[in-house]
């Protein structure tokens, strides 16, 4: 293998074979391959894209690059869900303790957050005790003990993956489709899944800003997915307002919790039930409407709410022990009007000014804080009437609310409200 020859290939629009991606990947991997032509390989990808075929070469030997989890004949069919990212997304911890209870297992893992999205891990160890730092054995144990785990990646899955994110966010090439697709798909096929539901986000929280262009990583991700034989489908969702109602770390398992005693915002219920349906139905779990109201029962029975509280104990939490929340206080409009917009990244914006969230990897969060939002776009609001409600420090407080004001648009005629799920990628 020749890496020169190989970058000036795809630098000039060429289509790499399986083997010239097997051996770029591996080579990297081991370290022989050095970190400066790799770089050079992702801005020629960055610029020059790849094809369906590229792409899943890139996927499958990245997860060759590490171990992946095997499962026996006679364990449940094991599926997961993906979110892109975005504000107020608590999702996974809905939707995995009732798909466990659906016959189905879940070995989930899950990311931190950067930037204006919060991640999984960090609302979790909101719970005192829980641990995201399971070894791939301790994950089997719990998936086969109570049917879903939500932990970290260990440095034995996808180590190349690690290395050539850490190259992508330093190069300016993290907004590649294909090196999304291959970093997403590799990790979560590394979980041996059955199947596997993709929640793919845009407006102003998520990572891509348009719907077409959520539309067209979906079509990758699904592509991908299938071409290496697990069922895959995506639902392209909006996010140009936060989901649910509580956006930081401790609210959200406040607002998790709620949700799975059947108390939870209908937006969040929608998403966690059509993700969850098209998992049931891509196993053969169920079919159509079935689908929905199975997962439905899981609410409506408790055994949802007794299976999350099941994983937590198994990954070292307490579940009833309090979770501190930081001093609450209102903000109220300035005026009146229908909310034209809200900046779901700005909101993600004001949880960072509030320590909730990160700017770089590896700051520690206070995961207290966090916004409560009483409004969606299509409200009317009249002056002076709560827009949100703040847990804050009181030295954060000032700053937050004067961010969390601008973050919403108040216009003089009403505004439509926006719709959740926009398309659905088969």
């Amino acid at each position: 293998m020749n890496p020169v020859w190989i970058i000036e290939k795809k630098r000039d629009g060429g289509e790499l074979s399986t083997e010239e991606i097997a051996g770029f990947v591996s080579g990297f991997a081991r370290g022989e391959v050095p970190d400066y032509q790799m770089s050079a390989l992702a801005m020629a990808v960055f610029l020059n894209g790849m094809t369906t075929a590229e792409t899943a070469a890139l996927t499958d030997h990245m997860l060759a690059s590490g171990e992946r989890f095997e499962w026996d004949a006679g364990d449940q069919p094991m599926v997961d869900k993906h979110s892109t990212g975005g504000i107020g997304d608590k999702v996974s911890l809905v939707l995995a303790p009732m798909l466990a209870c659906c016959g189905l297992g879940v070995p989930m893992i899950s990311g931190r957050g950067l930037g204006s999205t919060g991640g999984t891990l960090d609302k979790l160890e909101a719970i005192p005790g829980f641990r995201t730092d399971l070894s791939m054995d301790e994950m089997r144990r719990v998936v086969r003990d109570v049917g879903c785990v939500i932990s970290g990646a260990t440095p034995e899955l996808v180590p190349a993956d690690r290395k050539l994110y850490a190259l992508r966010d330093v190069t300016a090439t993290v907004p590649s489709i294909p090196m999304i697709t291959g970093s997403i798909m590799s990790k979560k096929l590394a979980e041996g899944l059955a199947a596997l539901v993709l929640d793919v986000k845009f407006g102003s929280g998520a990572f891509m800003k348009t719907a077409d262009l959520a539309r067209e990583l979906a079509r990758s991700l699904v592509d991908t997915g299938r071409r290496m034989n697990v069922a895959t489908t995506a639902l392209v969702t909006d996010m140009n307002q936060p989901l649910g109602r509580m956006c930081g770390n401790a609210v959200e398992v406040d607002e998790s919790v709620a949700a799975l005693e059947g108390r939870g915002p209908a937006d969040l219920m929608e998403a966690t039930l059509a993700l969850g349906a098209e998992l049931l139905v891509s196993t053969g779990e169920a079919t159509g409407d079935d689908a929905r109201a199975k997962l439905q029962q899981t609410i409506d029975s408790g055994s949802a709410r007794e299976k999350f509280a099941e994983m937590v104990a198994a990954q070292g939490g307490d579940l009833d022990a309090p979770r501190p929340i930081a001093p609450a206080s209102e903000v109220a409009s300035p005026r009146g009007g229908y909310v034209a917009a809200i900046d779901a990244e700005a909101v993600g914006k004001t949880v960072i000014a509030m320590r909730g969230g990160r700017q770089r990897q590896g700051e520690s969060l206070d995961l207290s804080t966090g916004v409560e939002m009483f409004v969606r776009v299509g409200d009317r609001i009249e002056a002076g009437q709560p827009l949100a409600r703040l847990f804050s420090q009181p030295a954060d407080e000032e700053t937050a609310r004067t961010m969390l004001i601008e973050a919403i648009t108040l216009a003089e005629q009403p505004t439509a409200p926006l719709a959740l799920i926009v398309d659905r990628i088969t």
